[in-house]
């Protein structure tokens, strides 16, 4: 793993870290896990203190071990960013009525896929999001981070 050492203090201090991870120098608890010196709380803030600075939020990555660890962060962060929550719903059905009775609406509801927007996503403007789908070829691909301008009823405006 890399760390590009960039005029941030910080970047130099999380490469010691991960060396001393590599090297088993870090204290492991009774669960088997490394304990990281920095607490949720203490991200959150660091988070929405510079969520504004686009090119800053744009060189990172918060990286954690399971996928419901990421939509619980993202939405206490989303929580506290101002403006009001916008939800947006799934539409999830069977193509075969006859189908209806084996695979009901709540199971598609429950599931969730890497990779896939959760049934219940729930967006603020001024967040950031990843586009799932190459809609624009010649300027949009999959994965190009945004920040929502605008939430409609069945639209999502937002700028690269």
């Amino acid at each position: 793993m890399r760390v590009q050492m960039l005029q941030d203090p910080s970047t130099e201090t999380f490469s010691k870290q991960l060396l001393g991870i590599g090297d088993g120098k870090v204290a492991i608890d009774e669960t088997g896990c490394v304990k990281l010196p920095i607490s949720a709380q203490s991200l959150i803030h660091k988070i929405l203190s510079l969520y504004i600075n686009h090119e800053w939020l744009a060189e990172r990555a918060i990286l954690v071990a399971k996928n419901i660890d990421v939509d619980n962060l993202n939405l206490k962060i989303q929580q506290l960013l101002p403006g009001n929550l916008v939800s947006y719903k799934s539409i999830d059905t069977v193509c075969d009525a006859s189908e209806a009775v084996n695979f009901p609406t709540e199971f598609f509801n429950s599931m969730d896929f890497p990779g896939m927007p959760p049934h219940n996503s729930q967006l603020k403007v001024g967040s950031p999001i990843t586009l799932l789908r190459n809609l624009n070829p010649p300027r949009l691909c999959t994965g190009t981070r945004l920040v929502i301008q605008k939430l409609m009823k069945n639209v999502i405006e937002a700028s690269i």
